[in-house]
């Protein structure tokens, strides 16, 4: 009985544990969204006003990350930067969770020739390296921040279709579809009612955990020119403008660099606790290794 007891408590501390990381993660990226929404109202000074008179100050009480060549307050470029990158970042996601799974769901459900083409469609977009084929991508469409995030949908849809595909694949000779199938239901109510709820799991998981990548992705269009262009305020953006003065002001490659490695920290971590409570069997075989 003690051994039972030990057992039983051993399991609920680690199931609050985990529950108290999904709290302290989720008031962090609540935190950066409302940032991110708010920015117009949260920068104390015009993140677009150049002042020539104040350029290339060093982080000082005025302008606590200090100002770039135009005179412009970094801290509220930053502030003013999130609401770019971040939303551009999970508009990306949502697009290609939606397109991926809607495919995935499409092949793996009704198989035969559909199931064949839409997966050498993806095979052929699987077999170009990802970011080249998004730098040709927005290279062609010529830049900006929505062309950017079209590139790189091209490029990370066939991610989600695959696992939608191979999870609906899994389910779909389970009993309940089979009962559900005898007892009359359509297509289109099996799908929304047993496997849309079955295979949104490892979806969400795979979506929250590439926030932090698709932002980077942008972020890396944009440093390369090819995503937000000058004077918008966006992070990668920003960080290429002030690559040249690295050595004699870091302070204006520094600031969207360091918001860039927090945000992105913050949205994996969060990731990984999404894991752990809608996975749990894979966070089992992780303790167990």
């Amino acid at each position: 009985m003690k051994r039972k007891r030990i057992t039983i408590r051993k399991k609920k501390t680690i199931k609050d544990y985990t529950r108290q990381k999904m709290i302290f993660f989720g008031i962090l990226v609540l935190g950066i969204l409302g940032v991110a929404a708010f920015a117009p109202w949260l920068t104390p000074y015009d993140p677009y006003a150049q002042d020539l008179g104040s350029a290339l100050q060093p982080p000082n009480a005025k302008h606590l990350l200090g100002t770039d060549r135009y005179g412009r307050d970094m801290l509220s470029r930053v502030i003013m930067g999130s609401r770019t990158t971040v939303f551009s970042a999970l508009l990306l996601v949502v697009i290609i969770t939606i397109a991926g799974g809607i495919t995935g769901i499409l092949c793996g459900y009704k198989g035969g020739k559909l199931d064949s083409l839409l997966m050498r469609i993806s095979d052929i977009f699987l077999a170009f390296p990802g970011m080249v084929f998004a730098i040709a991508v927005a290279s062609v469409m010529r830049g900006g921040i929505m062309n950017a995030v079209v590139a790189l949908a091209c490029i990370s849809w066939p991610k989600y279709a695959r696992i939608a595909r191979s999870q609906v694949m899994a389910i779909k000779s389970a009993p309940y579809m089979e009962a559900a199938k005898l007892s009359g239901a359509g297509a289109g109510k099996m799908v929304i009612k047993h496997i849309v709820p079955n295979i949104a799991g490892p979806v969400i998981v795979t979506a929250v955990l590439d926030i932090g990548t698709m932002m980077m992705e942008i972020a890396g269009l944009s440093f390369l020119g090819l995503g937000a262009a000058p004077p918008t305020a966006e992070w990668g953006s920003m960080m290429s403008s002030g690559r040249s003065m690295l050595q004699t002001s870091p302070w204006v490659i520094l600031s969207p660099g360091c918001a860039i490695f927090l945000t992105v920290m913050v949205f994996n971590l969060a990731g990984d606790t999404v894991r752990d409570i809608l996975e749990p069997r894979q966070r089992q075989r992780k303790r167990e290794v």
